[in-house]
């Protein structure tokens, strides 16, 4: 059996997308309930040489976006990156959800093979359809994914792995 490079891609990302979008409001409640200025957990990071949250969600957002269009061969749409709030994210989420979801399988299936070319600063990497989703886009969005979710259980929002992961 062949893997569908839809099913890997645009469900994976749109499920967790929308996991992310439910945990802004946790740390929405959160803030308000503790009395902290949003702009706080915005900001907050792991370590100093780690981007804050909020870059940690645009970064997200941006190799889901990214990873679909490249692996369906469509350009890849921008995104401004001048959110400043938890609801200005959650729209950020929600359009690029969006985009994701109107993606048929046709259009993603069958690209295994697809030339993908990626300007990494500045550094300009190369690789087949299947070793960019498996190897750099799923991982990559993984990693941003689950350190905005780590910041703010740092931050004592009261998040669980099934807030990460959503129902089955």
């Amino acid at each position: 059996m062949t893997i569908s490079m839809y099913q890997a891609s645009a469900p994976r990302f749109a499920n967790t997308l929308k996991n992310l979008s439910a945990i802004l409001d946790k740390a929405q409640a959160h803030a308000s309930a503790k009395k902290i200025d949003p702009a706080v957990l915005l900001g907050s990071r792991l370590y100093p040489d780690m981007f804050p949250f909020l870059r940690q969600v645009q970064i997200a957002s941006d190799n889901a976006k990214g990873a679909v269009a490249r692996l369906a061969g469509v350009e890849v749409p921008k995104y401004e990156d001048n959110e400043q709030t938890f609801a200005e994210l959650k729209a950020r989420i929600a359009r690029t959800i969006d985009f994701v979801a109107s993606f048929k399988a046709s259009q993603i299936d069958g690209s295994e093979e697809r030339d993908i070319h990626l300007k990494l600063g500045s550094t300009e990497a190369h690789w087949k359809g299947m070793q960019y989703l498996l190897g750099f886009a799923l991982p990559n969005f993984y990693f941003h994914a689950v350190t905005a979710y780590d910041i703010l259980r740092h931050n004592g929002v009261e998040l669980g792995k099934r807030d990460f992961i959503g129902n089955p």
